[in-house]
């Protein structure tokens, strides 16, 4: 007899540093990991299984994940007590938002609308140590002025094959980017960053792995003068056959928001 599945939608804040992304992986601490063996603690009784809308990278934070919890036999009851139980029992860099039931014909996957990604960085001198876990540190100088103007190139319709590491048969490389912008920093802040940051806002339907971090990684060896306008260019044309290398660490990356057609 099949079993009777009850789900629900969880919105999820995490800090990314102490963990190696998302996905559970034998002998690493993830976050998905430390969600599993939590809810197995508070519900021991209880049959639980999550999916995530998508699986970050190692060191990579999140202000506004979403994952779905599906609860084998009976429905959740008092998910405001299990919210406050949830957290008080997940380690410090890990917070529950929101538990909702979720909508009968919702898709976690395929209903995922846009995702917002941030991406920190500075340059110009070495950054205070406590600025380590939000932003990618470049001590040398950058032409910041072109990496400004070569963001706005990735924004449309393009072919990223150039921009994922170990590409797989039938991956989908053409991907359409709504916006791709480097601006001042003005989203997170704290005393002890730099006087001046700045952030790559990125915007789009989906990602291929590394995709948003290997973007930074052309944008600032193009900062640094390694790579031209003209080269990154003619990486959005697979018959140029440029080959790029370069991937930004993780630990600039966060997943600011996921917004949904439905749910």
């Amino acid at each position: 007899m099949s079993k009777e599945y009850f789900n629900y939608i969880v919105r999820i804040q995490y800090l990314g540093f102490r963990y190696s992304g998302w996905q559970i992986q034998p002998g690493q601490r993830t976050v998905e990991g430390m969600l599993i063996k939590t809810l197995k603690f508070i519900l021991p009784d209880v049959e639980v299984k999550i999916l995530a809308s998508g699986r970050t990278d190692a060191k990579v934070s999140a202000l506004d994940a979403v994952f779905e919890l599906f609860v084998a036999d009976n429905p959740l009851t008092k998910l405001e007590q299990l919210l406050k139980t949830f957290n008080d029992n997940l380690p410090p860099d890990i917070r529950i938002m929101e538990i909702n039931l979720k909508d009968s014909d919702f898709n976690i996957i395929q209903h995922a609308k846009r995702k917002e990604y941030l991406y920190l960085f500075s340059f110009g001198e070495k950054n205070h140590p406590f600025c380590a876990p939000f932003m990618a540190n470049v001590i040398d100088e950058l032409n910041i002025d072109v990496m400004i103007e070569a963001a706005t190139l990735y924004e449309g319709e393009h072919n990223f094959s150039s921009y994922t590491a170990n590409l797989k048969p039938n991956t989908q490389v053409v991907r359409h980017i709504d916006t791709c912008r480097i601006e001042e920093n003005t989203i997170l802040t704290a005393n002890f960053f730099p006087k001046k940051s700045y952030v790559l806002r990125i915007v789009g339907a989906g990602f291929m792995r590394y995709q948003i971090r290997m973007i930074m990684g052309a944008l600032l060896e193009l900062g640094k003068g390694h790579l031209t306008l003209d080269q990154i260019k003619d990486s959005l044309n697979p018959e140029k056959g440029i080959v790029l290398n370069s991937i930004a660490p993780g630990s600039g990356l966060i997943l600011n928001s996921v917004k949904y057609t439905k749910g």
